[in-house]
């Protein structure tokens, strides 16, 4: 991970981010007009820091990446993505719990090592 805030991702940085991770990867797709995103910013932030060295956190502005949203089919945000061997292996719609998030990126860790 690049420090332990959520990277910025962008459609010409997205496909590198995820492949090359190692460990899973959880990805915020968001914009900053949606209320519910901004309420779960924090949450995500703290995702960040607790899977420092584990994980990678990153965030998409959606209306900055709308090729990244069609790819991924998000029609609702904020869609929180969870990818391991550059595959999606959960996503949630909507906030929710940070333990959810974090559950999922413990299980994406699990699988990985395997």
């Amino acid at each position: 991970m690049l420090g332990s805030k959520p990277i910025n991702l962008d459609e010409s940085s997205f496909d590198a981010v995820i492949r090359d991770a190692e460990g899973p990867v959880l990805v915020d797709f968001w914009a900053g007009w949606c209320q519910p995103c901004l309420a779960l910013a924090p949450t995500i932030e703290a995702l960040a820091g607790e899977f420092e060295g584990r994980a990678t956190v990153a965030k998409v502005d959606v209306d900055q990446a709308e090729g990244l949203s069609r790819r991924y089919g998000i029609r609702n945000i904020p869609t929180v993505l969870v990818f391991s061997g550059g595959e999606v292996v959960a996503g949630h719609v909507g906030v929710q719990a940070g333990r959810v998030y974090a559950r999922s990126l413990d299980d994406a860790a699990r699988v990985s090592a395997a």
